[in-house]
């Protein structure tokens, strides 16, 4: 670019030569322009081509011609830039080839190229306006800095005329066009040039600046040199013999070093041969401290010395884990090793405890100092468990042949019905259920004893981890604890990928995981002891509620002793163990209550309702039941429930009823055809509940001073009620369920009395001929002796219900009783009144002969006599049966209806002569007499009792006079007479 703004300019200074004088001036400012662009890479035509130079510019005042070129507009924009120095050159400038603008040109070829791009874009749009400024540009665009007109191929191209007038013509358009361009071009130039030779101006004070600096730099380099040799060399020469001294002892450490770690390898390899930890660590930590420290860092002998580190402490690791657990879990070889342990473990607990920490505190701290004790307490976990399985699984088998060999007659009906249907029985967990419930205890007992074994040392090996972390016994181990817990602390941090945290931090969260993971051991040792327990238990679910209540609570007792021992050591509520004992005492209860249900039921369908003896220790249960007050049931009922239907001596008194089958009928019983019931006749429930002829029985049972005639299901009734006060003692967990039950059979027994004695249903479910007012009384005394009991059965059953619940229970049972007794007592006085009615039928047919003139009997009449003997005979009855409270209340309300009715139907009867008369008196009389007999609380001002409208009918008939008796020739009988004479016992079916 700058060669051929050079061409150009310099073709523009031939055309004016007016403004050049002379080559000479052209020739210099070459020069000139020369030497700077050696200096600072910039061409001589950029200078010349400066419109602003001025009278300071490379022509001096000759520069003005560029004037002309401008317009007054233009000229004012170029005034104001500052005038630049003159170009000072102090050395010869060397002749200039073109080879020397080779660089240069290479520099700006790509961006002159990109110029001519923007140019040649501009033109095309001004195209239109001005074709030809456009085709000069296109022109000026395609010349090169080679081109030479004068060439003659060059020249035919751009002329191609034949004629030298053609080209002449051609050659001044081209020149026109020329000018143009140039004119344009410098236009153009002078526009954008203001910053661009201000800059060149300030490059060539930066040139001189340069070529001062080089200068001086010669010269220091000089100096330099000088020092150099005079100074320098003998001081970098000590420094290189001291460097050499340092590299030396450096190689000799190294040395030392290899050595070291050579023979601490060496010493590391019999250590661990040798089973000593403790100085096989101390080893490996300083070996692995030389390794952190990076001291041997580039050591390619010890490339692999972190492995072998690696693999020395697994190493280590395995020996103390299998040091912690020898030392830490019982050996199972033979259970009754165990057993044996356990036994000589009481006593010495103060002294194992120490000996077992001083045993374990070597291994804990190998263990902590290698981070493993956590990984180590899980593995314990694991083995733990799976040892005191196989011990337990190990001793139930060596015992179940025994055990199996040896069943308990009583068993063996339960165990016949119960039995597996596959017939091989060769499992263990048929073995299991074909054991007695003695056998199975002891199987149950010897299981406790294996785990409490088991339990007691993982219990004593968590004590000891927390003596040696918490340092409890205050010895100078704490300072070796909080070492290793430190070393293991920051072991473990390295080997995890997380956050670095502080050591503080990292110390604590390592102890915190060696804690939980200690407790966690014991726990799942009691959870994994608790579900094998539950296995056990559940494998004769189908067994347990059938047993009798002290083979259950047998099973219960030992089975609540063993939660509380493993949750005292584990120290969490047992909660699968509990759950299977709750369900199994549930069904516990549902079946007992069950079973007592159908054997009341068998025994009411096969009561007679006659009254039987009633054997001591039925009175024993009552006793208990007062003696009750303060929620002690006293020793009949506790002992009665420990020997459920067996006949025991507990203090000298009897508890239960034994209540298998016997031979001999119940004591009271008659042997009358209508009183005695043979076994034969009885259900097989009501067979097995029949009561045994104690030694030492009473006629009545009595309760709170009062005696009561009670029948045979009455007193089992009474048992099973003293039964469910020991379920309800011994198993107060379900205290509810068993007053529900109680409730149940309390209401049943209500039900079915009502309709086997008032509904006479008995007439049909047990073959009794009739339903006589001996039956209703025994009925009564049944009831009202339950009925009297119940407020203390409440008292005692609700000991242990919530009280929230109390208010549901044994709410409506007094009524219910109340209301069947009341109707009894109603029952037995709708007798005698219809005994009453039947005999006033016949009254008017006795009246009417008595008016005959040959009846001269001065007896009291049949009428009277029957009516006088029934009522004499039901006094007699209930007198011997019922209290006298009850007596008197019902015979209360046969004196009413009897003056009632009898003086009704008298004062309907004609009496005509006066020996109808006697005859009626001498019937008023002996009526009155009884009436006046019976026992009631009824007695006027005048001591008379039972007085009524009877007694006003005879003073209304026969006035104040005293009637004329008549006797007959045996003489009258009085009222007590009449009763011991009669034996008719009369029943509703009469009436």
């Amino acid at each position: 670019m700058a060669a051929m703004a050079n061409n150009d300019n310099s073709r523009g200074i031939d055309r004016t030569s007016s403004s050049v004088s002379s080559r000479s001036d052209s020739s210099e400012g070459l020069a000139r322009a020369s030497s700077f662009a050696v200096s600072g890479t910039q061409s001589l035509a950029s200078i010349l081509n400066n419109p602003h130079v001025g009278k300071a510019g490379v022509y001096g005042s000759d520069a003005s011609w560029l004037s002309g070129w401008w317009s007054s507009a233009s000229s004012a924009s170029f005034a104001g830039p500052a005038e630049l120095p003159p170009l000072t050159i102090k050395q010869a400038i060397p002749d200039v080839q073109r080879s020397d603008f080779e660089t240069y040109l290479g520099v700006i070829s790509e961006t002159y190229g990109r110029f001519e791009d923007i140019r040649l874009h501009s033109s095309r749009e001004e195209e239109s306006s001005n074709g030809e400024l456009s085709a000069a540009a296109a022109l000026a665009s395609s010349s090169q800095e080679d081109f030479a007109l004068e060439e003659g191929a060059t020249f035919r191209a751009a002329c191609p005329f034949s004629s030298a007038a053609e080209n002449a013509l051609l050659q001044e358009k081209l020149s026109q066009y020329l000018d143009t361009v140039e004119m344009h071009l410098v236009k153009e130039i002078s526009l954008r040039s203001n910053s661009f030779f201000e800059a060149q101006g300030q490059l060539q004070g930066l040139n001189f600046q340069i070529v001062e600096a080089c200068g001086r730099i010669r010269e220091l380099k000089e100096t330099i040199r000088l020092l150099q040799g005079d100074v320098v060399d003998s001081a970098r020469k000590i420094q290189d013999l001291n460097g050499t001294r340092s590299s030396l002892i450096a190689l000799q450490q190294k040395l030392t070093l290899i050595l070291y770690v050579s023979q601490a390898l060496s010493a590391l390899k019999l250590l661990v041969e040798a089973a000593d930890c403790a100085g096989a660590l101390d080893v490996t930590d300083d070996l692995r401290h030389l390794l952190d420290s990076k001291q041997l860092f580039g050591l390619h002998c010890f490339l692999h010395l972190r492995e072998h580190l690696a693999a020395s402490i697994n190493s280590v690791n395995n020996i103390l884990s299998s040091d912690f657990m020898h030392a830490s879990i019982l050996e199972a070889d033979n259970v009754e090793l165990i057993i044996l342990r356990l036994k000589a473990k009481v006593g010495s607990d103060v002294g194992e405890t120490a000996s077992f920490v001083d045993r374990l505190f070597p291994i804990i701290i190998g263990l902590l100092r290698t981070a493993k004790l956590p990984y180590v307490l899980r593995i314990y976990r694991e083995k733990l468990i799976d040892d005191m399985k196989a011990a337990i699984k190990t001793m139930v088998s060596e015992l179940l042949p025994i055990l199996v060999a040896r069943p308990a007659e009583s068993d063996l009906a339960l165990r016949e019905q119960t039995a597996d249907t596959d017939g091989a029985g060769s499992s263990m967990a048929t073995k299991m259920r074909n054991l007695s419930s003695e056998s199975f205890l002891r199987l149950l007992d010897v299981v406790f004893e294996i785990v409490q074994a088991y339990l007691v040392r993982a219990s004593e090996v968590k004590h000891a981890i927390e003596q040696i972390m918490h340092n409890l016994d205050g010895t100078y181990t704490a300072d070796s604890v909080a070492t290793a817990l430190a070393l293991g602390a920051a072991a473990a941090e390295t080997g995890q990928e997380n956050e670095k945290t502080s050591p503080s931090n990292m110390e604590r969260n390592f102890r915190a995981d060696i804690l939980r993971e200690n407790t966690e051991a014991l726990l799942a040792a009691c959870d994994a002891a608790q579900g094998r327990w539950a296995k056990l238990l559940g494998v004769r679910a189908l067994l347990h509620p059938k047993l009798r209540l002290p083979e259950f609570l047998s099973i219960h007792n030992i089975s609540q002793d063993f939660i509380t021992a493993t949750e005292k050591i584990g120290g969490r509520h047992a909660y699968s163990i509990r759950g299977t004992l709750q369900s199994q005492m549930k069904a516990f209860i549902d079946f007992q209550h069950e079973s007592r249900m159908e054997k009341l039921k068998a025994l009411l369908d096969q009561e007679t309702w006659v009254a039987v003896d009633v054997p001591f220790e039925f009175q024993a249960i009552v006793n208990s039941l007062v003696s009750s007050e303060n929620g002690n049931l006293g020793d009949a009922s506790s002992n009665g429930a420990a020997s459920y239907s067996e006949v025991v001596s507990v203090n000298g008194d009897l508890a239960v009823v034994n209540t298998q089958v016997s031979p001999q009928p119940p004591v009271g019983h008659t042997n009358s055809s209508d009183n005695s019931v043979s076994s034969t006749s009885l259900s097989k429930g009501a067979q097995e509940s029949k009561i045994e002829a104690p030694t030492s029985s009473a006629r009545t049972l009595v309760y709170k001073g009062n005696s009561y005639h009670l029948v045979n299901c009455c007193l089992i009734l009474l048992k099973m009620l003293s039964e469910y006060i020991a379920m309800n003692k011994f198993l107060p967990a379900l205290a509810s369920e068993v007053v529900h039950r109680a409730v149940e059979i309390l209401k049943y027994f209500n039900q079915r009395t009502v309709f086997l004695v008032l509904g006479a249903g008995a007439m049909q479910v047990s073959g009794m001929r009739a339903i006589t007012a001996k039956h209703l009384a025994l009925s009564s005394q049944v009831i009202s002796f339950v009925y009297d009991i119940i407020p203390e059965l409440r008292h005692v059953l609700l000991l242990r219900v919530p009280e929230s619940r109390k208010a549901l229970l044994l709410s409506d049972i007094n009524r219910d009783y109340k209301g069947h007794r009341d109707e009894i007592h109603t029952k037995l006085v709708q007798i005698m009144t219809e005994r009453l009615v039947v005999h006033l039928r016949s009254l008017p047919q006795i009246v009417e002969s008595w008016n005959r003139p040959e009846d001269n009997d001065l007896q009291p009449s049949q009428f009277a006599r029957a009516l006088v003997k029934e009522v004499g005979i039901l006094q007699r009855v209930l007198s011997r049966t019922l209290h006298e409270v009850d007596v008197k209340a019902i015979f209360r309300q046969v004196a009413k209806i009897f003056h009632s009715q009898i003086s009704e139907k008298f004062r309907e009867l004609e009496i005509n002569t006066t020996q109808a008369k006697n005859r009626l008196y001498q019937d008023l009389q002996h009526i009155l007499g009884c009436i006046h007999s019976l026992p009631t609380d009824d007695v006027d001002e005048d001591g008379v009792p039972n007085k009524g409208k009877l007694d006003e009918f005879l003073l209304q008939k026969f006035g104040t006079e005293t009637p004329k008796v008549f006797h007959c020739s045996r003489g009258s009988l009085s009222i007590d007479e009449v009763h011991s004479k009669v034996g008719f016992e009369f029943s509703p079916s009469e009436t």
